[in-house]
C-alpha cells in the first residue's frame, strides 16, 4: 500500500466556465445525457448513442488512425447518471467531465493511442448489485456472504442484469471483446490520493483470467504512479466494474481521496478486519440499510462510521460542487494522459 501526500485546499482554482457548465450539468432538470453529446459535439467530437437494455449508453467516437491492432485497446468507462434527487458532482459529474475533456484532448493527440471511451446509464439503479441474470456472484460484491441461490431467492428480481454496465459488458463478451483493458473512472472530483480499488476475486475463478487481471492491476499501478507521488490500493465500492469482471473481462476502478480520509481509512482497515468485508459486500454511502435491503445492525452502524467523509457524501445534496477538490481533476487528466501514453502488446 502506498502511503498518501499532504492534504490540499477544496473548492478552489474552478475557471468561471468550469463553474458554469459543471452548474448546468448538476441543476436537477438537466438531460446529462444530452448535455454530454452537446459539450463534446460543441468541440467537433461526434457520438453515438448505444440503446442496451433500456439504458441509454454513450460512445465517443474517434479517427481510426489513433488505433493499431498491435496494441491492447483501453476502454475508459464514467458512468452519467446520478441518485435521483441530488447534484451529482462527485458521484459522478466528477469523471464525467474529466472524460469529456479527456475526449477533447485525444482529438489533437499524435499517434496512435488506443483509447476507447463510454459513458455508461445505470450505474445507480442498485447501489450495489450482487448477481448477475445468470445467478453468478460478482467479485468482492456478496450479500452478507449468501450463497447465490438464496439471493436470488429473496431478491426476487434479476437485480445485476438490470444494471447498465453488465447489458454493455455482455455485449463485450457477445462481440468477442474480452481481451481489452477497462478503466472505471467512478467519483474522481475530490482529493488529492488517487485510490485504485481493491479486487478480490472469488475462489474458482479461471487461471488465465486471474493471471489477466493481475496484469492489468499491475499496469494500472504503474500509470498511476507516473502520474501522481502517492496513490493507494484500497477495497472501495462497486461500479461498472463489477458488471464486467463478471463477464470475465479484466477490470480496474480508479476513484479519489482527500489524504487524511484515505491515511484514516487504510488504519481503520487494519485495526478493524470486518471493514473491508463491509465495504465490499454492502451499501456504503448515506443509506441506513444494507446490501440485503435490511436496516444496518449497531455494528453496520459502527463500521460505517469508520468510512471516508468523502463516501458519505453520495447521493446527498451536500455531494455539490463546493464538496470537490480544483487539484483532483489535475490529478485524473494525469492519469488519463498517461493512460492514451501507454501501450502493451498484445
Amino acid at each position: 500500500m502506498e502511503s498518501s501526500g499532504k492534504t490540499e485546499d477544496f473548492s478552489s482554482g474552478f475557471s468561471q466556465e468550469f463553474i458554469k457548465k459543471f452548474t448546468q450539468f448538476t441543476l436537477p432538470d438537466c438531460d446529462r445525457r444530452a448535455f454530454i453529446r452537446q459539450y463534446l459535439a460543441e468541440n467537433g467530437i461526434q457520438t453515438t448513442e448505444i440503446p442496451i437494455a433500456g439504458k441509454k449508453h454513450i460512445f465517443v467516437n474517434q479517427s481510426a488512425s489513433a488505433y493499431s491492432p498491435l496494441f491492447r485497446l483501453k476502454t475508459v468507462i464514467a458512468h452519467y447518471d446520478r441518485a435521483s434527487g441530488t447534484p451529482g458532482a462527485n458521484d459522478n459529474s466528477s469523471s464525467v467531465f474529466a472524460l469529456m475533456d479527456f475526449a477533447i484532448r485525444l482529438k489533437n493527440y499524435k499517434g496512435i493511442h488506443n483509447i476507447r471511451i463510454f459513458f455508461t446509464d445505470g450505474e445507480e439503479l442498485d447501489e450495489n448489485p450482487e448477481i448477475s441474470s445468470s445467478g453468478e456472484e460478482s467479485p468482492g460484491c456478496k450479500v452478507n456472504g449468501q450463497s447465490n441461490k438464496q439471493t436470488k431467492n429473496q431478491s426476487g428480481s434479476q437485480i445485476f442484469s438490470r444494471m447498465g454496465a453488465f447489458g454493455l459488458a455482455a455485449l463485450f463478451k457477445k462481440a468477442g471483446i474480452t481481451n481489452d483493458d477497462v478503466y472505471v473512472f467512478d467519483c474522481t472530483g475530490r482529493g488529492t490520493i488517487p485510490v485504485l480499488g481493491e479486487t478480490i476475486l472469488p475462489p474458482g475463478v479461471p487461471a488465465k483470467f486471474y493471471a489477466q487481471y493481475k496484469a492489468l492491476e499491475d499496469r494500472a499501478k504503474g500509470i498511476i504512479r507516473s502520474a501522481s507521488h502517492y496513490f493507494m490500493t484500497l477495497p472501495v465500492p462497486c461500479s461498472d466494474n463489477a458488471g464486467f469482471l463478471v463477464c470475465r473481462i479484466p477490470t480496474v476502478i480508479i476513484t479519489m481521496l482527500p489524504d487524511e480520509e484515505a491515511t484514516s481509512y487504510a488504519r481503520n482497515l487494519l485495526l478493524n478486519k470486518e471493514l473491508r468485508d463491509f465495504v465490499t459486500h454492502r451499501k456504503t454511502s448515506t443509506s441506513s440499510k444494507n446490501g440485503s435491503g435490511k436496516t444496518f445492525s449497531q455494528t453496520e452502524a459502527q463500521l460505517k462510521d469508520l468510512l471516508p467523509q468523502t463516501w458519505k457524501l453520495f447521493h446527498t445534496q451536500n455531494d455539490s460542487l463546493q464538496s470537490l477538490t480544483f487539484q483532483s481533476f489535475a490529478i485524473t487528466a494525469r492519469i488519463l494522459d498517461n493512460l492514451a501514453a501507454s501501450k502493451t502488446m498484445l
